[in-house]
C-alpha cells in the first residue's frame, strides 16, 4: 500500500560502485588476477603484507581507468597519487588499503541513462584506483581467509547524490555496468564480486535543498535487491522523520550502515558509519605519483568504441525499436552483439529483437544459459525470421522450430523444416476450406458478433482454424477464406 506521506518527501541517492578491472596481474604485485582458483594460490609477498615488500604499480590498471574516464567525458588528472587508508580486519593483511583519497585519477564525468523511456543525465563526483581486500570464508567449525582477491585492481566510481528514486539508481547502475563491459574494463560479474555497490540514501522535505544524514546499505548483490533496499530505506527514514518531527533530524536518522532483510523487505541497522578521520589517511610513501601527459590521454579518446547510449539511439532511429526493447539489448553487451550479428543476415530488426529477447532468451533462461554462449548461431535465428516473413512457415511452426534449435544448438532452420513434414505450411485453400467451414459451423455466436461489427470475432475465428490445423494453415489464406464466407 502506498504511503501518502511519501509525496511530501524527496529521496536523495548516491552510489559508490566498486569494479574489479580486467588485468593479467594485480595492481601492485605480479600474482595473477584470476577468479575461481584454489584459495591462497595467487599470492605473493605484497598481497600478504610481508615486511619489506614494496608495491609496484600495474600500468594496465591505470590505462583501464583512463579509458573509462574518457568514455564518461571526465577530466583525467595529469597528476594523481596514492594514499594509505588504515583499518584492522583479517582480510587486510597489511592493516591498510592503498587507495586514492586526496588526488584521484578521474574527476567528474556523466552517465546518460534511460529512465522510463526518457534519457536522463547523472553526474559522477570522481573515480579512483585502489586494491581489493581478501575474502573471509566461513565454515561450520572455523573461519578462513582467501587472499587470492587481495590486491586485485579496483576502480571505485563515486556518483554525486543526483538520483531521486530507486528506478533512477537502477538505470544509472545498469548503464554504468554496460559502459564498463563495452570498454572491456571489467566483466562486472556480480555473482563473482566483480561489481559491488554501496548505496547511500537520505530523504528531505520537498523544496528543501539541504542534505540530511545519509545511510549506507551494504551487501546488495543484484540490481533487483538494490531497488528493494533503496525503497525500504526511503520509507524507513520518512517514517522516522514523520513520527518525530520535533527532534533534531541528525538524531532521528543518524549516519549509519544498514543491511537489507530480504524476507521482510526491511533495512536493519548494523553499525555507525565510519568517517574519513577514522581511517587516518596519509600519502603512500612507497609509490610515486602518476604523471600523465595530455598527449597520452588523447590517445584513449581515439580508442573508444560505440558506447551504450550511442547504440541505444541507433537502435531507435535506424532500426525503429522501442526504447524498452533497445534498452534490453543495449544493457546486455553480449546479447546486443549477438543481435548485431543476426541483423547482418536479415533486415527485419524488430522481429529479430523480439525473437532473440523473448523467444530464445526465454527458452534458455530456465537452464541458466546465455544465448551468446548457447551454441545457437545468430545467422540461424535470422534464417528462421526470413521463413516467417516469406510466409513459408507460420509463427506457430516457427516456435516449434525454435524449440528444436534450443535442443540441438547449431542445427539450422532449413534442415529442421526440411526433415519434418509437419513444419510445411499449408497454402492450398482447398485443404484449408473444410476447416474454415467447421469453425464457422461450431461458432455461430462469433459469426453473429462479426456481422455486428466486432472485429475481434474474426481474430477468434482465425485462431480456431490455426488451432485445428496445428498452426500449419497460412493465416493470410485463412483470413481471405473467412472474410469471403462471412461476407
Amino acid at each position: 500500500m502506498k504511503d501518502i506521506s511519501y509525496e511530501n518527501w524527496e529521496p536523495v541517492i548516491g552510489l559508490e560502485i566498486h569494479v574489479q578491472l580486467i588485468t593479467r596481474s594485480k595492481i601492485f604485485a605480479r600474482s595473477a588476477n584470476h577468479f575461481g582458483d584454489e584459495p591462497n594460490t595467487n599470492i605473493e609477498v605484497v598481497d600478504t603484507g610481508q615486511p619489506g615488500a614494496l608495491p609496484l604499480l600495474n600500468k594496465e590498471a591505470v590505462d583501464k581507468a583512463i579509458l573509462f574516464g574518457c568514455a564518461i567525458d571526465a577530466e583525467i588528472a595529469t597528476y594523481s597519487s596514492f594514499d594509505r587508508k588504515s583499518y584492522f580486519y583479517p582480510d587486510s593483511p597489511r592493516n591498510f588499503q592503498i587507495t586514492q583519497f586526496y588526488h584521484p585519477i578521474i574527476i567528474g564525468g556523466k552517465i546518460i541513462a534511460d529512465v522510463d523511456g526518457k534519457s536522463k543525465t547523472f553526474t559522477i563526483h570522481h573515480a579512483h584506483l585502489e586494491d581489493d581486500a581478501g575474502m573471509l570464508k566461513y565454515f561450520p567449525n572455523f573461519s578462513g581467509v582467501d587472499y587470492n582477491r587481495a590486491g586485485i585492481p579496483l576502480l571505485e566510481i563515486v556518483s554525486n547524490p543526483c538520483m531521486r528514486s530507486s528506478k533512477e539508481a537502477t538505470a544509472y547502475a545498469t548503464t554504468l555496468k554496460a559502459i564498463l563491459q563495452y570498454l572491456n574494463v571489467s566483466d562486472c560479474n556480480m555473482d563473482e564480486g566483480s561489481l559491488r555497490i554501496d548505496t547511500n540514501v537520505s530523504v528531505r522535505p520537498k523544496g528543501d535543498k539541504t542534505l540530511r544524514n545519509k545511510v549506507e546499505i551494504k551487501n546488495l548483490n543484484s540490481f533487483h535487491l538494490m531497488e528493494i533496499g533503496i525503497e525500504a530505506e526511503i520509507r524507513r527514514q520518512i517514517r522516522n522523520y514523520t513520527e518525530k518531527p520535533y527532534k533534531d533530524p541528525k538524531a532521528v536518522v543518524p549516519t549509519t550502515t544498514v543491511r537489507l532483510d530480504v524476507e521482510q523487505k526491511k533495512t536493519i541497522p548494523m553499525r555507525s558509519k565510519e568517517e574519513a578521520k577514522d581511517y587516518l589517511y596519509f600519502p603512500e610513501p612507497d609509490l610515486p605519483p602518476i604523471i600523465l601527459s595530455k598527449q597520452y590521454i588523447a590517445t584513449f579518446h581515439k580508442r573508444l568504441p560505440e558506447l551504450p547510449h550511442e547504440r541505444f539511439k541507433r537502435y531507435i532511429e535506424k532500426f525503429g525499436l522501442t526504447p524498452y526493447n533497445a534498452s534490453i539489448l543495449v544493457n546486455d553487451k553480449d546479447l546486443s552483439d549477438y543481435f548485431e550479428e543476426a541483423v547482418k543476415h536479415h533486415n527485419n530488426p524488430k522481429a529479430l529483437c523480439n525473437w532473440i529477447t523473448v523467444e530464445f532468451v526465454g527458452r534458455l533462461k530456465n537452464n541458466n544459459i546465455k544465448l551468446s554462449t548457447s551454441g545457437i548461431i545468430p545467422k540461424h535465428i535470422a534464417e528462421l525470421i526470413s521463413y516467417i516473413d516469406s510466409k513459408e512457415i507460420t509463427g506457430r511452426i516457427a516456435k516449434d522450430v525454435a524449440d528444436i534449435m534450443v535442443q540441438y544448438p547449431g542445427k539450422d532452420p532449413t534442415t529442421i523444416i526440411k526433415d519434418n513434414p509437419n513444419f510445411q505450411a499449408i497454402h492450398d485453400k482447398y485443404t484449408i476450406d473444410p476447416i474454415v467451414n467447421q469453425v464457422l459451423e461450431e461458432n455461430p455466436q462469433s459469426v453473429q458478433d462479426f456481422k455486428k461489427g466486432k472485429d475481434k470475432a474474426l481474430n477468434f475465428l482465425v485462431g480456431q482454424v490455426m488451432k485445428l490445423s496445428h498452426g500449419k494453415a497460412s493465416p493470410d489464406v485463412v483470413k481471405n477464406l473467412m472474410k469471403s464466407k462471412l461476407d
